[in-house]
């Protein structure tokens, strides 16, 4: 369960309501009207808390769960408690997700001292070419310089530095220590503490006697519903603009370099670098510490496995793995090959 010193319960909530709200069908003599008041792991809820069953590791805790609710599939269902009430769905991982955000809407996840109401602490440093929507929170020790236009119900963490003529949209949350320089922010965008966004992208003309910096001159592009985690870099283009798409989440400490183009609802892993001018498609997943080399393609729907390292475009679809990065069927076929020829090299001789 989580601590109401930090996040806020909106609950409770009848059970029939939530199931009407994510689509969920009740089991056989669930109770419409048992309320439940939080959500919490199956080996922790209680007989008003609702948990979930995706993996089936889990299901001996299933069984033994004192929970009230438990979001499944068809398939548990003969292994459910009698004492626990079902939602029967056929993703119960994302229906769990839905619920959550129920009981812990956004607009009261973000931080301790968000102000729903809207306020600016005195602390703040706003120049006054800014231009602020309603109930807009600025936090102590941020900074707003001139011409940055910040939408409706948007948070600005302590802090904070937004540098002159940047955009950002409604209903964000702005972290505290995040610096934003040379952006436009859409809506809905959630950066976590420490990014770093629209700093110049590694460019120089290298030779002697020294090597020339090249001007970035692009900016970064945040669409709607993106999420980048804490410590994360974006650098801006250097003519063409850095452009992050809708729906992308990226997680801790990744960095994207200058000119990068990233699709709609892609997923970049803990510790990735995408080189400069390198395009993503829609519905990319880099796992962790994958690293992709400047101008190439990672056509939509690609994967690549954690500590990838690649060279070349990857197709459509495909899923990828290893140092160069090939195809993964071809790599789990080299790495058993050599898994065995070191055992041969290894076993006694009779």
């Amino acid at each position: 369960m989580a601590d109401p010193r930090f996040f806020l319960n909106t609950g409770p909530y009848a059970l029939g309501e939530l199931a009407q709200r994510v689509g969920a069908e009740l089991g056989a003599g669930a109770d419409p009207a048992l309320m439940i008041d939080d959500i919490a792991p199956l080996d922790r809820a209680g007989s008003t808390h609702l948990s979930f069953l995706d993996n089936p590791k889990y299901v001996g805790a299933f069984e033994a769960s004192s929970a009230g609710a438990c979001v499944i599939s068809e398939r548990y269902v003969e292994r459910a408690p009698s004492h626990v009430a079902l939602l029967i769905v056929r993703d119960p991982y994302r229906t769990y997700a839905k619920i959550s955000q129920i009981f812990y809407p956004e607009e009261v996840r973000g931080a301790p001292e968000f102000d729903p109401a809207g306020g600016i602490h005195p602390g703040a440093h706003i120049h006054r070419g800014a231009r602020l929507g309603q109930e807009v929170t600025i936090e102590p020790g941020a900074v707003i310089a001139d011409g940055v236009e910040i939408g409706d119900g948007t948070t600005i963490g302590a802090g904070v530095s937004v540098g002159r003529g940047c955009t950002i949209g409604r209903n964000c949350y702005i972290a505290p220590n995040v610096t934003i320089s040379h952006a436009h922010i859409g809506d809905r965008v959630i950066i976590h503490p420490g990014v770093c966004i629209g700093q110049d992208g590694f460019g120089f003309a290298m030779g002697l006697p020294r090597h020339e910096k090249v001007p970035q001159l692009g900016r970064v592009i945040i669409q709607d519903d993106v999420e980048i985690g804490a410590n994360s870099t974006v650098d801006r283009g250097a003519g063409p603009d850095t452009v992050i798409g809708e729906g992308t989440k990226i997680d801790n400490l990744v960095q994207i370099a200058h000119n990068v183009e990233i699709g709609r609802h892609c997923i970049i892993v803990s510790q990735c670098g995408i080189a400069g001018s390198t395009k993503l498609g829609d519905f990319v997943v880099l796992a962790a510490q994958a690293g992709v080399a400047g101008h190439l393609t990672i056509n939509t729907g690609a994967q690549l496995a954690a500590r990838s390292g690649v060279s070349h475009d990857v197709p459509a679809g495909e899923r990828y793995g290893g140092a160069p990065a090939r195809p993964i069927k071809d790599w789990a076929r080299e790495l058993a090959a050599v898994k065995n020829l070191a055992r041969r090299k290894t076993t006694p001789k009779d």
